[in-house]
């Protein structure tokens, strides 16, 4: 019997090993490095986000074309006018159809931001966000540094991410608010 119970052990030791469970992914959250991330930016050129993170600090703006982001894009461009000069890199992914982002990103003046057009969702897969929008704000190196979701036309939320950015740069944070 002690033989029996032995020779079924072995057996079946080979098909758990070779069939191991898969790691598991790592939480995209404040204080865990950014996710791996690649994307075609609006030109077709490929944007890695590990690329960004050697630069300096990258703002991820996961977003769309809806009225409450639409009200929201004027304060994270002032974020992104105001510590561009300190280094800050955005990168605003748009869930919008390329043709609707065409005409967008001209009226919205988006000419000199880097953005990217990604209809089908996927980066809000990689960032395993559901919320839009949703914005990360990344160190110099890829540790996330703050995570803020949700759609806050006010400006109130882009004044908090605004000053997470200043701190994080060693500068005095600028009111966005306040500018619009």
């Amino acid at each position: 019997m002690i033989r029996s119970l032995t020779a079924a052990l072995f057996l079946a030791l080979p098909l758990a090993a070779a069939d191991p469970m898969p790691p598991a992914k790592p939480k995209v959250a404040v204080g865990e490095p950014a996710p791996a991330f690649i994307i075609k930016d609006a030109a077709g050129k490929t944007v890695d986000l590990a690329d960004l993170t050697a630069k300096g600090p990258v703002l991820v703006r996961l977003t769309c074309g809806c009225s409450g982001c639409d009200k929201e894009l004027a304060y994270f461009q002032k974020i992104d006018e105001a510590y561009k000069g300190q280094g800050l890199i955005s990168l605003y992914v748009f869930k919008e159809p390329d043709a609707k982002m065409a005409k967008y990103a001209t009226d919205k003046k988006l000419g000199d931001v880097l953005y990217a057009v990604d209809p089908k969702g996927e980066s809000w897969t990689v960032f395993q966000t559901k919320t839009m929008p949703t914005n990360f704000l990344i160190a110099k190196g890829g540790k996330i540094v703050s995570v803020a979701a949700g759609c806050d036309p006010s400006g109130l939320l882009a004044n908090t991410v605004s000053e997470k950015t200043g701190k994080l740069l060693g500068v005095d944070p600028v009111d966005v608010k306040a500018k619009k």
